[in-house]
């Protein structure tokens, strides 16, 4: 099983970077549920999903932080410029 850094999807939207591993992260915990992987499976398994989840959690603080700065651009609290991670 490879293990694949996270990346955007190849359209370069944070968006479809983010469902498509919220899928893949929900595809291996179901995997990991049905406990009939080895143990070195597991923690592959394992490895690649904490590394997904912290793909997610950025994306949504990326998404979270944007919001922020749409609503209330003049807002000191949530002046911070969003730069997206997307090249």
């Amino acid at each position: 099983m490879s293990t694949p850094d996270p990346q955007p999807a190849a359209d370069g939207t944070a968006v479809a970077g983010f469902e498509r591993s919220l899928d893949e992260l929900e595809g291996l915990v179901q995997r990991l549920e049905k406990g009939d992987l080895s143990l070195d499976e597991s923690l592959q398994a394992y490895e690649r999903g904490i590394a997904l989840f912290r793909s997610c959690q950025t994306a949504l603080e990326q998404a979270e932080l944007r919001v922020r700065l749409l609503s209330d651009p003049e807002d000191p609290d949530s002046a911070q410029p969003f730069t997206p991670d997307v090249p």
